[in-house]
């Protein structure tokens, strides 16, 4: 093997590994926007909200009954949708849960219905502080999403309406993966 050769081959093993460092190291970046994508955390006051995930309920999917403890059938040509999210309080005082709503493309706006599950974020509950919801060991966090729900009912034709957005507060934004 030629010495240049056994200079390169070490050298480029070296780029590589600094490539694959900085690639790794932005995995934990988190924006200042208060527009923002479904799983990326956003600043509501001295909250962190991240919404984890959100997909459609089937009232006859034994997981999702759960979620919909107490609510009516969602009617013909409707459908549940569920936002589940994770909340932080990053200070030193008690925070509160901040209201949500989404809205289409077209603008129309989605309330959050009040929901009994034991999954359910009760918005204006309290977030102590430096502390989660869901807390440690409760039974939203120990779910299958590991998460809180937030539960809006919408037409089946809100597909072709996207994208999504949900409003935390009218403060900040989060689009949603549908």
């Amino acid at each position: 093997m030629s010495q240049n050769r056994r200079l390169v081959l070490p050298l480029l093993a070296a780029l590589a590994l600094a490539a694959l460092a900085v690639g790794v190291s932005a995995c934990g970046y988190s924006s200042d926007s208060k527009k923002v994508a479904e799983g990326e955390p956003v600043e509501v006051g001295d909250l962190s909200v991240n919404v984890t995930f959100s997909r459609y309920l089937n009232p006859k999917d034994s997981e999702d009954e759960a979620y919909l403890v107490g609510l009516e059938p969602p009617g013909k040509g409707l459908s549940y949708f569920g936002v589940f999210v994770e909340v932080q309080n990053e200070s030193d005082k008690v925070q509160y849960l901040p209201s949500m709503t989404i809205t289409d493309a077209e603008g129309t706006s989605y309330s959050a219905f009040p929901s009994e599950s034991l999954y359910a974020l009760q918005f204006g509950g309290k977030v102590e502080p430096e502390e989660q919801v869901p807390v440690l060991d409760s039974t939203p966090q120990q779910g299958p999403i590991e998460g809180s729900v937030v539960i809006f009912r919408f037409p089946e034709s809100i597909s072709e309406n996207r994208p999504l957005t949900l409003h935390i507060a009218e403060e900040a934004e989060v689009t949603l993966d549908l």
